[in-house]
Formats: structure tokens, C-alpha cells, sequence
């Protein structure tokens, strides 16, 4: 939507999404947006700028970190005069809290409902503008047009119909979102199945540090939804079930606010020696020494989905969490300014932007600081928009054969329909879920990631022998699933290939068999592309851009 409102000032942007606007997963997002305002203590954006650098294990691109954390405060207060109000504190400046990573407040907030609160601002200026911005709801975007070089449109469908259709375009911007849904625990929303950055791969644009997939500390027991990092930076505490604040012997200095990849690990490990509550798989979350009315006014979500979902009031009550898969620090790669590139030598895609989760302009690195995603979202958005808006400028639509586009999504839709098969979608479905959960999760080791691979492709043999029950045109939502589940099974083999061959434990990414970072063979973003025979994955490096900050021991 950022980058649809920097387009609008001068050309016609349709936003096409497979959801109504106001229900894309960014309402999700629920603690903050990052920026070093310093309305509560003395802060930079060079402390900002340090504390991403070193939250993200050094594998940040420092040249785009630095224009990133500069444009935080600018576009906060754009924000705001947008119309997304923000929590206040006693003087009437925007509240700022502390969270996980940051070494100062940093979180601009909306109570425990941030994400949703910029989604509908900004979804106000998009029907203030609706003169030049037209919205697609519910269609379905299938497959990128690259021809010579050059991105020409999208093959799309009408889920109301099944109509499918080619969107020719002088430029397009990929804003698609995660891939969460690939494993069993996760805060992502059902749209959240790698679309996107499946449909890139597709069309030859390797993918960047896919292996790096963070896991949230506080994820739901058993469903994944998420308790906001929030709830820890207003002075929530993690208990194991002697009802020690654990995180005292993995990090003593910062507790519970170290960055998620470390709270999740330590809480995994609490789980696995046998120190989870009740002997099960999770630990609790105690707020209830914060009184009902701060948890009313700062966390009032996080005690709704509580009560709502397990019949938990965090008032009186510990919550029971555990990690959940949460956010996907690889993607496409761009540079700075949103546009795609396609090796590591920094050749772009004509035409072709990305920009928000889906993208990989490595600002985050090995891991992302909490609030930092809502900024890389609005941050990008603009970037990838304005780029779009000059190369649109005195760009020409390209020539393409529409009729050759949409009979390669016809054939796909026909090819599901005649599969006369005897497996389950939903079984496998399930099975990868479980698979990815197990053996690609918050540990991982060379054993259980050769395991993981074989039995992904054993998934992707089984899918080719299911059966669809509905072959209606109208709201055929089963097609979409089964579109959805063969993105995810690829998008699955790519991070644990990626996983499988970095052998180190950085940022998100630990590996057992080798616990320590290795600079000297993997200070390198990972480029995983399809090899050359069409079947396997292929794997290249490019350079880290490291400009003011040396890589150091990461300690807290």
C-alpha cells in the first residue's frame, strides 16, 4: 500500500492481493515500529543502526541498514499525519517501549494493535485515492512474465470466478509476504504459502538466505498465534517449570529482552531437558504482576487471544507459549532502493521491485529485531514505489504473447482437475508441516536436515497423486490450497537445502553439529537458484556489504 501511494502521484497502480486489504497479515504485527525518536531517553540512529547490526549477527548489509534506520523518524511522523494514531506518553509524544535487541525504547506503539492501526491508515489513503489506485481483492497472482531480460506482468485468476487473466505492466512490485505456513507452529495468516517469492524462483531469480527463519519466543502452546514481544518489553517474565526466570543463564544482561532467536533457543532448551511446564512442550509467560490496568491499556489483544483461544486471562493466569515460526529474514534480493537483482554482482531485473517480508535487502541479517519489520515494510514500501514511479516514467509496455501466459496457468488448473490420484492435500499438507517443525526448526543439525530433504521430496512425489473433490470454477478455494501446498513444498526444500549447507550457527540459523559463527567461510549471503537440469537446487554467495561496524562476539 506504501508503494502504491508513492506510484499514484503520477501514474495508474493496481494493488492485486489474494485477501481484502485491511485482513493482509501486517495486521498481525502487534508490539511496534522502530525509530530512534528519543522522546523518553537519549538515543541515534547510530545506536539503532549498531543494535540491528549486531541483532542480526553481522550478516547485514550495513549501506541499506544505515538509510533505513536514517529514515525511521520521517516516516513515523508521515504516519501520523496519515491519521494512524499512535500511543502517547504523559508530555503527549508518541510512547515509546523497550524491546528485545534495542539498547534504548525505541518501539512506536498502538497499544498491542500497531500493525492493524498503520494497515488502516493506510488503507484510507488508498481510497482517498482510488482515482488512480485500483484494488483487485481476492484474486490470485500465479506466475511472474520474464521474457529477455525484462519483467513484463503477472498471470493472475479471479478466485470469485476463476478467470484467468494476464496484467501487463511497466513495472511490477512484489510485496507478498512470508512463508510461516510451511511449518506446524507459526503466527502467519493462512496467506502466508510463499507465493511470491515461489514465482520469482520460478521465472530465475535465486533466492537470498533463505535458511534464516525466525522463531518468535512467544507463540501460543499448540496453535502458534502470537503474544507480542510487547508483552515482555511492558516487564512480562519467562518461567520454566520450577518457576525460574530462565533467561538469567543465556542472558544475563538483557533477560527476557535479548533478541528472539536467543529467547526462543534458551526456551527450547528448557522444553528439551525437560524443564517445560508439566513436563510438556512449552513454558509460561507471566504478566500478572503488571495488574489489570496496564495490561488493559498497553497489552488489552494479547488478553483477549488468551481468553478467547485457550480460556487463559493473563491478569491471573500465566500463559502457556512456546517458539513459533514467525518471520522470514531471506526472500528475493533487492538493493537498497527496492529493486530486484538476480546474481552477486548486483545485475537488476528490469522492471521487477520487491519490497516488505518478501524481500531480502538484508537489513536484518541473520536475525530481525522486534519492530523493525513494520519500519522495513513502510521504509520499502516508499523506495520500491518511487523506484517503480522513475523506471515506469519512460518505460513502454512491453510485447508478449497473452494467449501463451495464460494457457501455461490454464494447463496447471486442468492438470490438478484430471489427477485422479489416491493421496490426501490435507494429509500432506500436515506431514510437511510436521517434518519442517521437527527437522528444520529451532535446532537443526546435518542428520536431521538430509532427513527433512528426503521426506519433502517424498511430498512433492505423493502431491502429484492427489485427488481434488471440487472442479467448480466459482470460489474453488481447494484449487487455491492445492496451488499454495506445491509452493510451500518447494519454498520447504529450499530453506532446509540452504539450511543443510551452511555450516555454522548464526542469527536464526543454529546448527548443533556446529554451534559456533564462522566468518571466515560463511560471511556470505546465500543465493539458492534451480540448477541448470531443472531439478535440483543450486547454491552460490555474494558479499556482505560491511561498512561502519566489524563483526564482533555477539553477547547480552
Amino acid at each position: 500500500m506504501r508503494a502504491a501511494l508513492e506510484v499514484s502521484k503520477e501514474l495508474d497502480v493496481a494493488i492485486l492481493t489474494k485477501v481484502y486489504p485491511s485482513r493482509s497479515h501486517s495486521g498481525a504485527a502487534q508490539g511496534g515500529i522502530a525509530a530512534s525518536l528519543a522522546n523518553s531517553e537519549d538515543d541515534s540512529w547510530e545506536e539503532h543502526m549498531f543494535d540491528t547490526c549486531k541483532g542480526g549477527d553481522y550478516l547485514n548489509d550495513q549501506d541499506a541498514v544505515e538509510e533505513y534506520v536514517k529514515s525511521a523518524s520521517r516516516v513515523i511522523y508521515e504516519l501520523e499525519h496519515m491519521g494512524c494514531v499512535f500511543s502517547r506518553d504523559k508530555d503527549g509524544k508518541i510512547a515509546q517501549r523497550a524491546f528485545g535487541g534495542h539498547s534504548k525504547p525505541r518501539a512506536c506503539y498502538s497499544a498491542d494493535r500497531t500493525g492493524h492501526a498503520i494497515l488502516h491508515a493506510l488503507h484510507e489513503q488508498l481510497l482517498k485515492n482510488a482515482k488512480s489506485i485500483k484494488i483487485y481483492n481476492e484474486w490470485y497472482m500465479h506466475s511472474l512474465i520474464v521474457e529477455e531480460g525484462r519483467c513484463k506482468g503477472v498471470v493472475v485468476s479471479d478466485i470469485r470466478t476463476g478467470e484467468v487473466e494476464v496484467m501487463q505492466a511497466k513495472a511490477v512490485i512484489f510485496c507478498t509476504g512470508g512463508y510461516g505456513r510451511v511449518f506446524k507452529i507459526t503466527s502467519n495468516a493462512f496467506a502466508g504459502t510463499a507465493d511470491g517469492v515461489i514465482a520469482a524462483y520460478r521465472a530465475g531469480i535465486p533466492l537470498q538466505d533463505t535458511e534464516f527463519v525466525q522463531f518468535h519466543p512467544s507463540g501460543l502452546w499448540r496453535q502458534g498465534i502470537l503474544f507480542s514481544e510487547a508483552a515482555r518489553g511492558e516487564g512480562g517474565t519467562l518461567l520454566n517449570s520450577k518457576g525460574e526466570r530462565f533467561m538469567e543463564q543465556y542472558a544475563p544482561s538483557r533477560m527476557e529482552l535479548a533478541p528472539r532467536d536467543i529467547v526462543a533457543r534458551a526456551e527450547q532448551s528448557e522444553i528439551d531437558e525437560g524443564r517445560g511446564i508439566d513436563g510438556k512442550d512449552y513454558i509460561h509467560l507471566d504478566l500478572t504482576h503488571l495488574g489489570e490496568a496496564r495490561i488493559m491499556e498497553r497489552l488489552p489483544q494479547i488478553r483477549q487471544l488468551g481468553i478467547d483461544f485457550i480460556g487463559v486471562d493473563c491478569v491471573n493466569e500465566k500463559l502457556p507459549i512456546q517458539p513459533t515460526a514467525h518471520y522470514s529474514m531471506g526472500g528475493i534480493p533487492t538493493d537498497m532502493f527496492g529493486q530486484v537483482v538476480i546474481d552477486d554482482k548486483g545485475t537488476p531485473l528490469t522492471g521487477f521491485f520487491a519490497a516488505g517480508e518478501c524481500a531480502c535487502v538484508s537489513v536484518h541479517g541473520a536475525n530481525r529485531l522486534g519492530t523493525n519489520s513494520l519500519l522495513e515494510a513502510v521504509v520499502f514500501g516508499e523506495r520500491s514505489g518511487r523506484s517503480a514511479l522513475e523506471f515506469a516514467r519512460e518505460a513502454e509496455l512491453q510485447p508478449l504473447n497473452e494467449k501463451h501466459q495464460k494457457t501455461k496457468t490454464l494447463n496447471l488448473f486442468e492438470e490438478i482437475y484430471q489427477r485422479d490420484g489416491t493421496e490426501s492435500y490435507n494429509d500432506i499438507r500436515n506431514e510437511m508441516k510436521e517434518v519442517m517443525m521437527s527437522q528444520c526448526g529451532v535446532f537443526r543439525d546435518e542428520k536431521r536436515l538430509k532427513d527433512c530433504i528426503s521426506k519433502i521430496k517424498s511430498l512433492q512425489t505423493r502431491y502429484k497423486k492427489g485427488k481434488i473433490t471440487d472442479k467448480g470454477n466459482l470460489f474453488n478455494t481447494e484449487l487455491y490450497e492445492i496451488i499454495e501446498l506445491g509452493n510451500m513444498l518447494k519454498m520447504g526444500e529450499i530453506i532446509a537445502t540452504g539450511a543443510l549447507n551452511r555450516k555454522e550457527s548464526r542469527g536464526g540459523h543454529f546448527r548443533k553439529d556446529f554451534p559456533e559463527r564462522d566468518d571466515t567461510n560463511f560471511l556470505k549471503h546465500s543465493l539458492l537458484s534451480e540448477a541448470d537440469d531443472g531439478e535440483g537446487i543450486q547454491i552460490n554467495y555474494k558479499d556482505v556489504t560491511i561498512t561502519r561496524y566489524k563483526p564482533a562476539k555477539r553477547e547480552y
